[in-house]
């Protein structure tokens, strides 16, 4: 009995090896591993801002004695609206070229006066409306007190009584106009339609300065008034000779009262016709108010 179980035991221990031995012989199926590891995120960087650029002098703009530049606008036209000389605003702002200027560039339109402390400020200047547009024609000997306050270059209300009392005080109210044509007025002064006067005439006619003066300007550069003489006459006004056919004097050259400083034509007009605008302070006004009765 003893020895058959030790036989069974002997037997059941070599079925366990030879058992044991099939499952290590046999390749265990592992589950697959996969690999859970990402790639980086992608980090999206803004491209860098570019700063605005602002147009020259533009820390100026809305201050008295300062112009900011709009569409159309013209160095010759803007010394026009404002009553001074276009060779003048390029000095004091320093334009190596005066025929490039940018729409929102701030020009300086009064000339710089030395404070206290040595440092130039632009001195405040009365204008007239924004638009860049010709002279009215000339003033009457006896001329006309300013019926409203007169606007500045930046579109601030400006004094014009007390302008009108120093311009007065000074002698620059007393010109002794006289009359730039001969012939009849086609239009009257319209200060939405016509800036000026209409004289009419023929082809060849003489042109005559209504007052003393310096020539600021003399060309073709404006649109609208063809060859164009500008007359300064003192620090008030100034007057203009649009539509010539000949000009005969040139810029900055000194001319009296009455000397003939063009011939009447048809430049940039439907007839012949010389187009005369007299502005004070820049400010188109009726030149009918100026001129000697006829």
């Amino acid at each position: 009995m003893f020895g058959f179980s030790r036989s069974l035991l002997c037997g059941l221990s070599v079925v366990a090896v030879v058992a044991l031995s099939a499952c290590g012989s046999k390749p265990l199926n592992h589950a697959p591993v996969e690999d859970r590891v990402s790639a980086p995120s992608k980090v999206v960087v803004a491209p860098p801002v570019e700063p605005v650029k602002q147009p020259p002098g533009f820390e100026n703009a809305g201050k008295a004695g300062y112009y900011t530049v709009k569409p159309k606008d013209t160095l010759i036209g803007i010394g026009l609206e404002t009553g001074q000389s276009h060779k003048d605003i390029a000095r004091w702002n320093s334009l190596e070229n005066p025929n490039k200027i940018e729409i929102g560039q701030v020009l300086r339109v009064a000339p710089p006066v030395a404070t206290d402390s040595g440092v130039a400020v632009a001195k405040p200047v009365a204008s007239g409306a924004a638009t860049a547009t010709a002279i009215a024609p000339g003033a009457s000997a006896a001329p006309a007190k300013p019926a409203s306050a007169s606007v500045s270059a930046t579109g601030t209300p400006a004094s014009a009584p007390a302008t009108a009392a120093v311009a007065a005080a000074s002698g620059e109210e007393d010109l002794g106009w006289i009359w730039p044509g001969s012939g009849p007025v086609l239009a009257g002064f319209d200060d939405a339609k016509n800036k000026g006067l209409d004289i009419g005439g023929a082809a060849g006619d003489a042109v005559l300065a209504s007052s003393d003066g310096k020539v600021v300007y003399a060309g073709a550069g404006l649109r609208g008034y063809g060859n164009l003489i500008i007359l300064k006459h003192n620090n008030t006004y100034l007057t203009a000779y649009a539509h010539n056919q000949t000009l005969l004097v040139k810029e900055d050259q000194t001319v009296k009262k009455g000397q003939k400083i063009a011939e009447m034509g048809n430049s940039d007009s439907d007839r012949v016709k010389l187009h005369f605008e007299v502005r004070r302070q820049g400010k188109p006004v009726d030149p009918s108010k100026y001129l000697p009765a006829r």
